[in-house]
This record gives structure tokens, sequence and C-alpha cells, in this order.
């Protein structure tokens, strides 16, 4: 049970593309089987021990780490160059150490069983201690990947409580649905009582159908602002190798410049891949700009460049001055991904990787530095204890974490621009709002996840990000997907992946400040210390 729970988990979430909105039910199942198995009795006919529930729960976990983050082997392998044996081998290692998750979960459920709660309490604490552990995932090991609620993005009755609760509101409802379907309640038996439990089960179904219907919003098309994305397509790590001779900086400057100054028609009106998306040929027909001074034949608030391999260092002075012109042109401000740079009065380099907004005058105003980089991609932690590693680890980025969290402002707006990885993190990105960003950017280099399912699980936890704080995501990636995601978490506009393209998009600003953005995990805290006290109460008060 514990196995197949672990394989229902991973249904939920994308596989290989865009998950389809009926396979999303089934995290309505998924755990059932691990609680029941987590809760039954050993051949003794005694409750299972702390050992035996965590064993149980760990192999759920291991599987579904294994399915859910497969990804990681093509990474490794096809874009990190690493062989094959080893890249399996990084996976299986992975998915054993963040298995320890599941782990702590099932010995949590456990120990409430043995307690004087029994079945029934253990049951009812579950999406107590699911909620703790996956908030201990996101701050133990900085590494909140799809929590349960994410599988939920497309539903609108219950994303309603991610302004408040984060996505660890939707996970708590998604478990106790999940412990109730093995919760045994005793109905006295009187005419007529199955014709009434069938009766309300209709009538909770309609209900909900209703709700549903009621709850979706209208989709906002944006009118008081367009934003160009640029998707610049360049194949990144080992992969680049068999792409052709590389572009040198000029030519790619002047590539992305052209691209940006008169964009392709290509565009699809929701998430692409999707079987119900419109796929149009055109969205705007617009003669081409000169990126030498010439303005933009329809006009733009915000160009956006993406998160990507193109080695643009902020103090290169061609890239300084293809930007510059750039904004000029347009006369709108640029927000670009590139390469930061400190350098000490000793001669001391320290690199960042950034985004700089360049003003509509074509000034370098402001750099945001990210603060969250990848472990292992964008710097090694603790490279001392991985001495014996140092070939694998010699391409590893030395980059170094920004310090501070920055907005952007023109034109009586504020822009809060977020880097890649930095999106998993809903306690991070709300940090914006609560500087006054009406409107959030993400760049991102998914290119290194190829086609697998790491893509569309990233663009799910950046609607997700859309939805908890009640803004417009403006989101330029170098591969796709590059969309604009509405305050409610829909894809609006988005582009196709893997074509060299930008796309304008509408959207709007906003200025209220969700609950969830002013205070936090708040919920995920309630429910560790609901957890906590059950499990102190387990060695306080022996079971009856």
């Amino acid at each position: 049970m514990a196995l197949l729970s672990g394989a229902l988990q991973v249904l939920p979430f994308p596989i290989a593309g865009p998950v389809p909105v009926w396979r999303t039910a089934l995290a309505w199942i998924a755990l059932a089987p691990l609680l029941k198995a987590l809760i039954s009795e050993d051949a003794t006919g005694r409750p299972l021990r702390m050992m035996q529930g965590a064993a149980l729960a760990y192999a759920s976990g291991f599987v579904w780490y294994l399915g859910n983050c497969y990804w990681i082997y093509a990474t490794m392998h096809q874009y990190g160059g690493i062989a094959k044996p080893a890249s399996a081998g990084i996976l299986v290692l992975f998915c054993l150490y963040l298995g320890l998750y599941h782990a702590l979960f099932g010995t949590l459920i456990a120990a409430f069983r043995q307690s004087r709660l029994g079945v029934r309490g253990a049951l009812l604490l579950s999406p107590f201690a699911w909620v703790a552990v996956e908030l201990a995932r996101a701050r133990v090991t900085s590494f909140p990947w799809d929590l349960l609620g994410t599988t939920q993005v497309d539903n609108p009755l219950l994303t309603q409580l991610a302004p408040f609760t984060g996505t660890y509101g939707i996970s708590f409802i998604i478990v106790a649905v999940n412990a109730l379907w093995l919760i045994r309640i005793t109905i006295k038996q009187r005419p007529f009582t199955r014709t009434i439990l069938v009766a309300a089960g209709v009538l909770l179904a309609f209900l909900y159908v209703v709700s549903l219907r009621h709850t979706q919003k209208p989709l906002q098309q944006g009118t008081s602002a367009i934003a160009t994305l640029v998707q610049q397509n360049i194949e990144v790590g080992a992969a680049a190798a068999s792409a052709g001779p590389p572009l040198t900086k000029s030519e790619m400057l002047q590539k992305f410049s052209e691209s940006t100054l008169f964009p392709p028609a290509d565009a699809c009106y929701g998430i692409p891949e999707l079987p119900s998306t419109h796929c149009v040929g055109s969205v705007t027909q617009q003669q081409r700009g000169d990126p030498n001074g010439a303005r933009f034949a329809q006009p733009t608030n915000l160009i956006v460049w993406p998160e990507a391999p193109n080695q643009f260092f902020e103090i290169d002075s061609e890239f300084r001055a293809t930007m510059s012109r750039l904004a000029r042109a347009a006369n709108a401000p640029i927000i670009v991904g590139n390469i930061g740079l400190d350098q000490d009065s000793e001669g001391s380099r320290t690199y960042y990787n950034s985004a700089d907004f360049i003003a509509a005058d074509g000034t370098f105003v402001g750099r945001y530095d990210k603060m969250h980089l990848v472990p292992f991609g964008e710097y090694t932690p603790y490279k001392k204890l991985f001495f014996f590693a140092g070939s694998l680890l010699q391409d590893v980025g030395l980059f170094e974490p920004g310090t501070q969290r920055k907005i952007f402002k023109t034109g009586g707006h504020t822009y809060g621009t977020f880097i890649c990885y930095e999106s998993i993190f809903g306690d991070e990105i709300r940090q914006f709002e609560n500087l006054g960003a009406d409107v959030l950017v993400n760049i991102s280099d998914d290119g290194w996840y190829g086609d697998t399912s790491a893509a569309w699980e990233h663009l799910n936890m950046v609607r997700m990000r859309a939805i908890e704080n009640h803004r417009w995501v403006l989101r330029a990636t170098n591969t796709g997907v590059t969309a604009s995601i509405d305050p409610y978490g829909r894809v609006v506009v988005a582009a196709p992946r893997h074509i060299m393209t930008s796309l304008r998009v509408a959207f709007d600003y906003e200025h209220d400040v969700t609950f969830y953005a002013a205070h936090g995990d708040l919920f995920a805290y309630f429910c560790a210390l609901v957890a906590s006290c059950a499990l102190a109460a387990r060695f306080m008060f022996k079971a009856a």
C-alpha cells in the first residue's frame, strides 16, 4: 500500500508535459493507501512501531521522488555531461535523502496511532503532520519542490485559500480528505438513512460544481499595460556542444535585440501543449524597429530578457551600450538577466546571478542579485567536504548569494523580480509585495530541464506565487514556458517552447496586500505546533 501510494502521488503532477486537470483529482486518494498502512496493526495485533511507520513512509517517499524528480538524471547526464551510471546514482541518492521527509511523516502518524487518540486521532492529526513536514522541507533543506497543494493550481475553489494560508492550506485540505476516506463513522440505522446519505452526497457534489463555476473569475486580458517578454532559446551545458558553433557575444546581442523589436507572431492563449489551448499564428503585426534609435511601432511598458547562459556581464561596455540603445528605442524600461560583478580595492572579484534594471532613457539604475542559489548548480555548499568530487564540481557556478531583496520603480509603478529557483519559495516571493511591488517579474533558465516534467512543475509553482500574492507575473524564460500569468494563476498568453521569440502580453497593476504576503507561513507554523504538541503528549501519556 505504501508503494502504491508513492506511485499515486506522482500522477497529479506533470510527468512529461502539462498535467491534464482530470489527473489532478488523483491527489484526493493518493495518500489514503499510505495512511491505511500506517494505522494498521502488526502480526501481533499491536499498532506499528515508529520505526516501522518510518520505513513504510520512507519507501513511499522514495517512489514519489523517483517519479516526480526523475528529470535530475537527464539534467545531470544530458546537460551536465556526467556519465549515465553517475547520473543515476545521483538521482537515487537524492531520492534516498529527501525520502526522509516522508519517513518523518510516517514516524509521526505511527506515534499518534500509539497514543490514547488511537486510529481516529492519528487520521485527524495527519494533515497537521503533513503540513509540518512540508514546512520542514522548505526551512531545513530548502527544497519545497512540488508541495502537494500545487496539484490544485487549476481548482479555483481551493486556490482561494492560497492568499491566506499559502499552498500549505491546500495541502492540508487534500490530506484531510484522504484521511476522511478511512475514518469510520457509526450512524444508527433508521428508516431512509441510506437514501438520505445518498441524497446528501449528490447535493454536496452539485453544490461543489455550482461553487466552482461561480468562483471562476473572468479571464483578465489586462488593458492598462503591455510587456515584451523575450525567449532566447540558447542550448545549455553539454547539450550546447551539439548545437553547432556558439554565437559570439556581439551576434547574440544583435539577434536578441532584433527579436525584441520585431516579435514573431507565435503565441498560445493558455498553457502550450495542452489540448484545450488555442495557439495562433499572429498576435500582433508590428513593423521592425531599429535598435540604433527608432521607436517601437507599437508601444510597450516593459521589456524583459530572461536568465540564460549568455555570459552577459553587467560591466561589459558593449552589453551596456546595447541595452541602453534598446531602452531608448522602445522608450521603455528593461529588466535583463546577466552576471553581476563586484570588485574590491584589492582586486578580489565576487560574481552574482543578477537582474539589471535599465530606465527608459538608457540609464542603468538598479541591480537585484539572486539570494537563493541552486546548490551544486550555482554554488557548492561545504565545498571542502566534497574534495573527492573535484572533477565533477569544476563547472559548478561560483556565484555568491545576494544580501538584499530589491524592487524597481518607474512611471509610478513598482516591479519585484525573482530569478529561477527562487520561485519555489512562497515565503520569499511574498516579501516583494511587502516592499510595494504591484507586478512580479520572473526570469528563468529552464533549458536545464529539457523536455522533462520539471519545466511544467516549475510553471505551476510560479502560478501559485501569483495566486498567493494576487499579482500578475510576467515570466521570461530561456527555452519556455514564457508567459503572462494573471492574479488567479491562469496562463493568459504564452510562447511555444524551444523557439527564439518574444511575446507581447497585456497585464495590470495590483495594489492590495494579501494576508499571506503580510504574515507568511503562519498557518504552516500553526500546523507544526499542533503536531509537536500531539507528539509530546504521546510520550507524556501512555496509550489506554
